[in-house]
This record gives C-alpha cells, structure tokens and sequence, in this order.
C-alpha cells in the first residue's frame, strides 16, 4: 500500500471517530409539583413533603423539533382530556381514536364516556379473575384492544349520559376504588369463594359506589338510546374492523400472535406480528391517507420529555443508525421497553428529512407539556420504544395484503 494512501487513512479516521461522538447530553432534574398535584388537590387527598430530593434523568439535544401544533398535518379529535388520578390511558386513547374514526366515517362529532367501557372491563376483569381461580392480574392498566370487544359487548355512551365520577370532582379518582377491589379479591382468593355471582355483584357495588353505575337508557339530541341502539344507530363503528400490530422476533412473522404484556390481562392473541420496516412504514402511511392511530408503549426515557413535550432517542443511548429489530428486542428482552402508557396519534409533519408525529396524551405528564395533553414523538422512539398500534383494517390494507393470502 503506497504512502499517499496511508496518509489518507490516518487523517480519516479521527474524522470518523469523531462524527460517531455523541452530541446529546444527559443531566438530572428536580421533580417539582405539576398537573397531577392539580389532580390530588380535586380531593381531600394531600401529598406529604418528602425528605428525599427525587430526580429524573433528562436528555438535551441541540436539534431543533417541531414543538408547534399548528406545524403538524392534522386529523380531527376531540381535544385533550386528563385521565385523572387512574390508570386508565388505555381507554383515553383508544375512545379518543374511536371519536376520530366517528367523525372520519360519519362526520358526527361525538364526546364518547371512557369510563362506560372502564366500568365494564373491571367487571369482566373480576369475572377472569374468579375463572381463574385468582391467576388473572387485576388492575388498572389494560390495552387498546380491550375497547373494540367491549364495544361489541355492551355498545357505548356520550360522556353527557356517564361521567363515571361524582360531581363535586373535576377529576377521575381510582386509587381508593381500585385498592377496596384487589382487597376484596384477594379475601375470596384466600377463602376460596369462588362465587363468580357474588363476586359480580361485589365488585359492582364498589364500582356503583365510586363511578355511579351507567344508565339503562338516556337521551341524546331528543331522542331515547340504550348503549347498544346508540352504538349501532348514531356512532356506527363496526368492532371488527379494528386491527392490532406489533413487531419483535422472538414470535412468528406475518402470523397473529399474543401481546406478552402483564396489561393484556385478556391474553388477546390477534395482534398481527411485522418487521419493524413494515411497523414504522405503517404509522406514517395510515396518517397520510388520514387514519389516526391508537398506540401503546414505554415512556420511561430521558428523551420522553415533559418540559418540552418531545419523545426522541438521545444518541447516548443509541445512535440513531443502529436502531433495528434487534435493539428493539434487546429492550423488549430486559425489560427496559414496556407497555405502560397508550396515546392517540392525530398528526405528523417533516423536519430536516425526518418524521415526527403528534401523539394525544391524557397523562399528567401530557398536561405539564408546554402544548397541554399533547407530545411530539420522533419516528425512531416508535421504532425503539412503541410497542403496539391499533387502527382501521384499511389503512393497514398494505400490509394485511401482505400477511393474509
């Protein structure tokens, strides 16, 4: 090899070297009082000061993001809408996604009751529980996936005819509710009083007590509904057709397969399992052809930022090049990635050749954004760190194509 050559080498590689040199930075940040203190302060409950100066580790970037809603294609919603003191993202998410299909398939605009449908998941949850002999998990966190069955089951309500909470409150409390729940089940568990009826009634009354129990019929626009005829004759969704993806590589490609998440209680096992290609390719192009998606994933990162409302990967914690399936599963295998919070995504834009999307967030955290209940989400967080999406069958026409010969 002649000098010349060798010379090039030698003063190429620092440059390499330091082109791969992470330029993201990393600090911790105080936990101050925010929205969910707003939240606390609609009851009697009062937080108690800490002698422990918690912190959260928080990435900073020097890219710039689009941070302006009005710079975001848009698809109609209904607007934002704090869960409250629940844990009860799942349904926000995926009501507000049913709202956007109503007005995309009808053109009505209609404000659906989310706790219509928590009520009843809780009853059948308790049910599971007792087929179960106790081995179901029961709690507040659920999937997207649950609202299309519970939908076919029982139908649904404005939030004018069920609000789910007492009137005196601005917000949703579950805490309480939820505690004299697992507590009542875990004594039929340890007696072993496995009266499914009994049990019904039960968690019912606990349900009747702090949500109100849904009305048997109410009237909308003048006229007299039941939760089934007002599903049927003013929202007009079909249930079945909602699909569900998810992508990792320990389960069978371009086959249905189950969610292997504690949250999916009802081991629902049509989730359509994709390349991580075909699950990125398929948010952006159900948004262009004006679908809006329910998506669930991991906001557990430095770079899911409430203090700007951006959800991006640092480069610190990989660079973005090296983001695959097999990173992906990498965190899907250590549990560093996990389905703890669900949105609504209802835009999406383009910045120096890269796409960002416009996710709906019901969560405190949304409200502490700078844009109250929403967040802006960079198309390598979604490969990262989503985990699964829910949307009509024919924006993802594509793919099922693909998938079901």
């Amino acid at each position: 090899m002649n000098k010349k050559l060798w010379m090039g080498i030698l003063v190429l590689i620092p440059s390499l070297l330091f082109s791969q040199k992470p330029v993201d930075k990393l600090r911790y940040q105080a936990i101050t009082p925010g929205f969910y203190h707003k939240i606390l302060a609609d009851t009697s409950i009062r937080t108690t000061p800490s002698s422990v100066a918690f912190k959260r580790m928080l990435a900073i970037s020097q890219k710039s993001m689009p941070t302006r809603i009005d710079s975001y294609q848009r698809i109609w919603h209904q607007p934002p809408l704090s869960q409250g003191e629940s844990g009860t993202c799942w349904c926000f998410a995926a009501v507000s996604f049913l709202e956007s299909e109503c007005k995309r398939l009808t053109g009505k605009e209609i404000k659906l009751s989310e706790m219509f449908f928590v009520y009843h998941e809780y009853l059948e949850r308790a049910t599971q529980y007792v087929k179960t002999r106790g081995e179901t998990n029961f709690g507040e966190g659920s999937e997207t996936s649950s609202i299309p069955i519970l939908l076919k089951r029982y139908g649904c309500m404005p939030e004018s005819a069920y609000h789910g909470k007492p009137s005196t409150y601005q917000f949703h409390h579950h805490t309480q509710m939820v505690a004299e729940m697992k507590s009542y089940l875990e004594n039929v568990k340890n007696g072993n009083a496995w009266d499914e009826e009994i049990v019904q009634k039960t968690i019912a009354s606990i349900l009747n007590h702090y949500m109100g129990q849904p009305p048997a019929s109410f009237q909308y626009q003048g006229k007299t509904y039941d939760a089934h005829s007002f599903a049927t004759e003013i929202v007009g969704l079909n249930p079945d057709d909602y699909v569900h993806f998810m992508s990792n590589i320990r389960q069978a490609q371009n086959q249905r397969g189950e969610l292997i998440e504690n949250d999916n209680w009802r081991h629902f096992d049509e989730y359509y399992n994709i390349s991580l290609d075909e699950f990125s390719n398929l948010v952006h192009s159900a948004l262009e052809k004006g679908y809006s998606i329910a998506i669930c994933g991991d906001v557990s990162e430095p770079g899911f930022d409430k203090t700007t409302g951006t959800a991006w990967v640092p480069d610190f914690d990989i660079p973005p090049s090296h983001i695959n399936a097999f990173a992906r599963e990498l965190r899907l295998y250590n549990s560093s990635t996990t389905d703890d919070h669900c949105m609504h995504v209802v835009g999406y834009t383009k910045l120096n050749d890269e796409e960002w999307y416009l996710l709906k967030d019901s969560s405190s955290s949304g409200f502490d954004s700078p844009s109250p209940g929403y967040f802006y989400m960079h198309e390598d967080y979604v490969k990262l760190k989503m985990m699964n999406l829910m949307l009509h069958k024919e924006a993802a026409r594509q793919v099922l194509d693909h998938i079901i010969k």
